[in-house]
């Protein structure tokens, strides 16, 4: 197997690489922090000096917060040389943002897909990711088995961006879900029920999405009074929120439940509640 370099050691990055390394492939890491390599090289991860020596695996991941970091980095790479390679971004971005990166990568010699992923750290490492992809067929053909890897299911949706335009709308309602269940909560006020049951009810029931169906003892916790670190934090689902939001605004389309959503996610960033799972978002539109 040739050797995958991975852009952007996060949590997520991190993850990748480590499920990458489990699965018998050689993992080059690079961080601009570099304190924050240090997870995927215990799992076994050479970490890069510089991203010119990224340049010399044969498919680079990136995996960064926001456009501005992604662009800075592919500028750097393709300064480096990046003719021949494949380069797949995994971050969340805006559709036009990914189709500026990809039309410079493409450019400079290399293949290029947008893949945002839906799924945290726990389906990173065991390979249970939803791969949304986007890109010429001969680059998602180039990726596919990399990204199968690190996904249950891989759909190849279109030209570059479309992976993109599919990751904000799986997003969205996610971010929605939080403040929808704070208002559902609100009915059992004076009931009785407890947190714990109310949540097993709604998870087993076709109210319950994935996330509380896989999260529900960190949503009766956080509805108990104990905020828990989030896997997708309030900060992250606010800032895909936004996108959408952004996204929404280029087409002319209304998106009124998420402009009331993006209220809700105002107070609670400034209530320091960022780095804490959706279901605190919850807890503080309850009062709990």
């Amino acid at each position: 197997m040739t050797t995958i370099a991975i852009v952007g050691t996060g949590r997520m990055g991190s993850a990748y690489a480590k499920r990458l390394i489990e699965s018998g492939y050689d993992v080059t890491v690079w961080n601009r922090t570099p304190s924050r390599t240090s997870a995927a090289a215990e799992a076994g991860a050479e970490v890069a000096p510089d991203l010119a020596t990224v340049t010399a695996a044969g498919t680079i991941l990136i995996s960064l917060t926001d456009a501005a970091a992604v662009e800075a980095a592919t500028s750097e790479l393709i300064h480096a040389g990046i003719s021949g390679k494949l380069v797949v971004d995994l971050s969340t971005l805006l559709p036009d943002e990914t189709r500026a990166i990809a039309e410079q990568v493409t450019a400079a010699g290399a293949d290029f897909v947008d893949c945002p992923v839906g799924g945290t750290v726990g389906p990173a490492l065991k390979g249970q990711l939803l791969g949304m992809a986007g890109g010429t067929d001969a680059a998602f053909a180039r990726a596919k088995p990399v990204l199968e890897t690190l996904c249950r299911r891989v759909e190849h949706l279109g030209p570059a961006g479309t992976g993109a335009q599919m990751k904000l709308a799986v997003n969205l309602p996610l971010a929605i879900y939080w403040n929808t269940l704070a208002e559902a909560l609100t009915l059992l006020e004076g009931s009785g029920i407890s947190a714990g049951t109310a949540i097993s009810l709604i998870a087993d029931s076709s109210a319950g999405p994935t996330v509380l169906k896989n999260r529900a003892q960190v949503v009766v916790d956080t509805l108990d009074g104990t905020d828990q670190p989030g896997t997708f934090d309030i900060a992250g689902l606010a800032k895909d929120l936004e996108l959408a939001l952004r996204q929404a605004a280029l087409t002319g389309r209304p998106m009124p439940l998420s402009e009331e959503s993006r209220k809700s996610y105002s107070e609670a960033l400034a209530a320091g509640l960022g780095r804490f799972d959706g279901a605190s978002l919850t807890r503080h539109l309850t009062g709990a």
